[in-house]
């Protein structure tokens, strides 16, 4: 089965749409492009990749697609879109016509408002998702997580993706509430949980005992079949690097079968975002 990285980014900094992206993030304020990615790639075994926005932009999403055209490790791009523009139809439309544009994802994380994904005006945009075959990446935090949950029943045919498990607070250990709010959002069988973007949120300082809480949280309630594995790289090297990130998550997945390993760390993600669009796997 295909070994795939569910979530990485690529990013140019004088393309000048990275708001986030500061001298105070040393380790990753610079260029980062496939070369610097796929010595890793290959020494992890990893066959393609999800490339993901990490700009809130329409270009940084041509920029990415263009890459994915020019290179079949990246099997598909998850993108963005303004949703908050009276021609957002159209651009989803205008958007969807790339194939290699497996998902979109407005960074939520970011918005002001803690209510944005309950907008009405919300609700026929993820419907023409849906109507697309493109995922909603969710790129949320656990405050964000009971409001998500009424996204997702309204729309019980948009997948779905919950991305770096929402952000657990480790670092802290404030995870009570989170796992509550996970437990209910994995109910719903329209949506899938990156393993991904957790050592981040632990700190540089981690150690196994740290991630392990969350992890087996996840996977005892999405399953082996929901679970997607990523290395949120080149943002994983704020706090540690592709290898030990690797090699710690077949650690903590140690006890499961070859075949639920085999669906975390790439069957899931090839179901997920290139049964109808993206770069086939096959």
């Amino acid at each position: 089965m295909m070994r795939i990285d569910a979530h990485h980014h690529l990013w140019t900094l004088a393309r000048g749409d990275y708001g986030w992206l500061t001298p105070a993030l040393a380790p990753i304020y610079r260029d980062f492009d496939l070369s610097d990615l796929k010595p890793h790639l290959a020494a992890a075994g990893i066959d393609g990749t999800i490339l993901v926005q990490a700009a809130p932009t329409e270009s940084e999403t041509f920029f990415m697609l263009e890459i994915a055209e020019g290179d079949q490790v990246v099997r598909g791009v998850v993108g963005w879109t303004e949703f908050d523009t009276g021609n957002a139809m159209a651009r989803i439309d205008a958007m969807a016509a790339s194939t290699l544009l497996v998902g979109l994802r407005p960074m939520v994380q970011d918005i002001p408002d803690d209510d944005w994904l309950l907008r009405p005006a919300f609700a026929p945009l993820l419907a023409k998702m849906a109507k697309h075959g493109l995922v909603f990446d969710a790129l949320v935090l656990p405050r964000h997580l009971q409001r998500l949950l009424h996204v997702i029943d309204r729309h019980p045919d948009l997948q779905f993706v919950l991305d770096h498990c929402a952000k657990p607070h480790i670092r802290t250990g404030d995870i009570a509430v989170w796992k509550r709010d996970i437990a209910n959002v994995a109910e719903r069988p329209n949506i899938v949980c990156k393993l991904s973007g957790l050592v981040t949120e632990a700190g540089s300082g981690w150690q196994l005992a740290d991630l392990r809480p969350a992890v087996d949280h996840v996977l005892d309630c999405f399953g082996p079949q929901r679970l997607l594995w990523g290395s949120d790289w080149p943002v994983l090297n704020l706090a540690g690097d592709y290898e030990r990130w690797l090699k710690a998550s077949e650690t903590l997945l140690a006890d499961l079968s070859p075949d639920e390993k085999a669906a975390i760390f790439g069957g899931n993600a090839a179901r997920i975002y290139l049964t109808k669009r993206g770069r086939q796997t096959v």
